[in-house]
């Protein structure tokens, strides 16, 4: 069955957006991003946002809330263009959730009704062992999967017994191999000590390239919840320079930690070495990709 999918990931600072771009050249498709923050217009330094067109970039104001399952939604319609106008389209992304949710049908559960998520936090913050106590009751399997000290995962084990179904129900579905279309995952796996090195230089292009009025701009405005998970908008705007970068690069380095992680549990991930040249990266993938 011919590939319709090509998916690159990576951690922050990898290269993967560049070898998306390059790939998509060869390939003569688009490129749909998966970056939970990429979504919004306003950031597009703080969230390297691409110089050329790619699908799901700058789709939302900063005031706006986005969800996976709504994520999940556009992609799908936009890789399924491409693939009906091209036959195939190429996903690149590092936010890994996002991804799974562009390759996969999750059946992810519905978001909180208005004031729930606050109602269920003021409960876990009154006592939270009588919070996991009452999770045990209503959903045992959920509540010996979630430690009580774990107040983010408490509160949406709450909230979805509350909506009637179960945190434990999609955390396999998660990590199985099930795509929506005929799909290759690539990750790009960078030595850590040449992924800082472009962590530091990257820092350093973003603040040359005026991010911190970016940031000021953007929280003079208003940013929602989810727009506010921007890596370095509060530091820019809180910090002395220096030690806004010293964070910043700090927050990067443990984000790009996680998101090693999130590479290796990826179903049927090829792992390939991101430190060549992206357009040579590209066309060993899209020779991969040709000869499957």
């Amino acid at each position: 069955m011919a590939v319709e999918v090509v998916a690159i990931f990576g951690p922050t600072a990898s290269g993967k957006s560049a070898v998306a771009e390059a790939l998509a050249d060869i390939l003569g498709t688009g490129v749909v991003s998966a970056d939970a923050l990429q979504v919004y217009r306003g950031l597009p330094v703080l969230t390297n946002q691409p110089e050329r067109a790619t699908e799901l970039v700058a789709i939302r104001g900063l005031d706006e809330e986005m969800s996976v399952g709504e994520y999940a939604g556009l992609a799908h319609a936009v890789i399924d263009r491409l693939v009906q106008n091209v036959g195939i389209a190429v996903v690149a992304g590092g936010t890994g959730l996002y991804l799974r949710a562009a390759l996969a049908d999750l059946n992810l559960p519905p978001p909180p009704g208005e004031g729930r998520r606050a109602h269920w936090e003021r409960i876990y913050d009154a006592d939270r062992a009588d919070a996991h106590a009452f999770l045990a009751e209503a959903d045992p399997e959920s509540a010996a999967r979630v430690h009580e000290n774990d107040r983010r995962r408490v509160v949406r084990a709450l909230e979805l017994v509350e909506a009637g179904t179960s945190l434990a129900s999609g955390t396999d579905r998660l990590w199985d191999a099930s795509t929506r279309r005929p799909t290759r995952i690539f990750g790009l796996d960078v030595p850590p000590d040449e992924l800082e090195r472009r962590i530091d230089e990257r820092t350093d292009a973003m603040l040359a390239r005026g991010a911190a009025g970016e940031a000021r701009a953007a929280l003079q405005a208003g940013v929602s919840k989810t727009a506010e998970k921007a890596l370095g908008l509060r530091e820019l705007v809180e910090l002395a320079p220096d030690e806004a970068r010293r964070q910043i690069v700090a927050r990067t380095r443990r984000y790009a930690s996680y998101q090693r992680k999130w590479m290796r549990r990826i179903p049927g991930i090829e792992v390939l070495d991101g430190s060549g040249r992206p357009e040579e990266l590209a066309r060993q993938i899209a020779s991969a990709v040709a000869s499957y």
